[in-house]
């Protein structure tokens, strides 16, 4: 019999994105706890491109050649030894851990969860790692409340569109920054107050909120970090504020990594069913151009998510 081979995405060596290469290679198949997804789409994400780069090698061993991604969307096609919660034919959305920038992949139970009827694929596949980490973020790190106030840095990015939607559906007053392009697209999303980064500072604007979830990193780490009243709490996905003045200001700050569960994702597709989430798309590449989609994903001034579409 044939062995079945399919199209990846493989990267051999740490590198620029001429690393990512088109292959052929044998479908995968599914073990115990999996089941075998035809992709359809597979989300693209900032840390796709950092591993890519090897700026997580220190702490993150990855064995050459990789797939690179971890976020899909796809039909079950078949369901490995023990699997009861999935059937062949169903419609999912969630993360491997094996990647998703492949035509099949073998996905654990525990990362995936039916697709809500009313998206693509595509929409699908944006969801999974930037909302777990808006969720995560503002709720498992920020505690946040109904009726706290929160900064939301970056609040048109893949992570900030899901974080300002989170908090308006949880009853805070949400405060955003974005450029001036964005503003009417993050205003859509529930913030009360915009703020126009290219125009005017956070630091004279904001002050005593309860949270600040910062998306950026260093250009806004210490006004999100002053923007934060005593005894608050700042989150950040991307990098680390002087512990000194955070100590001195009397804020908490933590950092965390996203944890995908078929929980959660059952949540999202719950609010998105109820219409209290919506997923936004910045731009679709085939599987072809996973290197112009990286690319584009490295450049971080976009608008929503970017999404390889694989199958139709």
């Amino acid at each position: 019999m044939a062995i079945q081979t399919i199209q990846s995405i493989r990267v051999h060596e740490y590198g620029g994105p001429e690393q990512l290469k088109l292959e052929l290679v044998p479908r995968p198949t599914a073990h115990e706890g999996e089941v075998l997804v035809r992709v359809h789409a597979a989300g693209v994400n900032p840390a796709d491109w950092k591993v890519r780069r090897g700026w997580f090698k220190d702490f993150l061993k990855v064995q050459f050649p990789y797939v690179p991604g971890g976020d899909l969307a796809g039909v079950v096609e078949e369901v490995g030894p023990g699997v009861t919660t999935f059937q062949q034919g169903q419609a999912v959305f969630g993360q491997s851990s094996h990647g998703s920038y492949t035509e099949y992949t073998a996905v654990s139970v525990n990362t995936l969860a039916l697709k809500p009827e009313k998206l693509s694929f595509d929409e699908a596949a944006a969801i999974p790692v930037g909302a777990t980490t808006a969720w995560q973020g503002i709720f498992d790190n920020g505690s946040l409340q109904p009726g706290q106030r929160i900064l939301i840095q970056g609040a048109s990015g893949g992570v900030g569109l899901f974080a300002v939607q989170f908090a308006r559906w949880k009853g805070a007053h949400v405060i955003a920054t974005t450029s001036t392009a964005n503003v009417d697209f993050v205003r859509s999303l529930g913030a009360e107050t915009v703020i126009d980064y290219t125009k005017n500072d956070v630091e004279p604007l904001v002050h005593d909120v309860d949270v600040a979830f910062d998306t950026v990193g260093v250009p806004t780490l210490l006004a999100s970090l002053r923007a934060v009243k005593r005894g608050g709490t700042l989150v950040t996905i991307a990098g680390q504020p002087s512990v000194e003045e955070a100590q001195a200001l009397g804020v908490l700050v933590t950092s965390f990594s996203a944890r995908v569960s078929s929980e959660l994702l059952q949540t999202f597709a719950r609010l998105i069913e109820e219409g209290q989430v919506k997923v936004v798309l910045e731009r679709t590449f085939p599987l072809s151009e996973a290197a112009q989609a990286q690319e584009q994903s490295q450049s971080g001034h976009g608008l929503g998510r970017i999404v390889l579409h694989i199958a139709d």
